[in-house]
């Protein structure tokens, strides 16, 4: 059974028209789990991509992200909500598609140079992504790739993210679905 059939669609939520992709189904199947990160340590050991660190984005790609980073070996560096984080922090705020919101990450988190691959569940709009990725270039460091369980194509963030250069990886799409 492939990871794209262990992903729960629910339809008209949070409002009418929207199919929203619940990955919960997919993680807490622990052939689905192990499956992901699997997909994810086969892309990324190979050594094709030169990265540091791993970034996972609040809530879920911190499940992904230090799962990844634990068994690659890596650092994990969480980018969080706003007032989540306890010491010094830079920050962004960003449009959605009814208000704002923030994310944070700690000001000393990575040094110039540094090579990060950004980890979350989900890539929709690109909102939450970019705003993560433009954390990380304001303390210097570099996006070397993003990687997303699931690629909502249709709702423009891949678009979006790939017209600004980024990289882009996701394990399934729902296009048209």
């Amino acid at each position: 059974m492939p990871i794209k059939s262990r992903i729960r669609t629910i339809p008209d939520h949070p409002k009418k028209g929207i199919m929203f992709r619940d990955i919960t189904t997919l993680i807490k199947d622990p052939v689905g789990f192990r499956l992901v990160i699997d997909n994810f340590v086969n892309r990324y050991a190979a050594g094709q991509f030169e990265f540091d660190c791993i970034v996972g984005i609040e809530a879920r790609g911190f499940i992904i992200g230090g799962a990844l980073a634990h068994a690659l070996g890596k650092g994990f560096i969480p980018v969080r909500k706003s007032g989540k984080l306890p010491a010094e922090v830079i920050r962004h705020e960003y449009d959605l598609e009814y208000g704002t919101d923030i994310v944070e990450m700690h000001r000393d988190a990575l040094e110039p140079g540094t090579r990060v691959l950004l980890v979350d569940d989900l890539l929709a709009t690109g909102g939450t992504a970019l705003a993560a990725t433009t954390l990380v270039e304001k303390l210097g460091g570099v996006v070397a790739e993003m990687a997303f369980i699931v690629n909502l194509p249709d709702v423009g963030g891949e678009a979006k993210l790939r017209k600004r250069g980024y990289p882009i990886f996701a394990l399934v799409e729902f296009a048209g679905d």
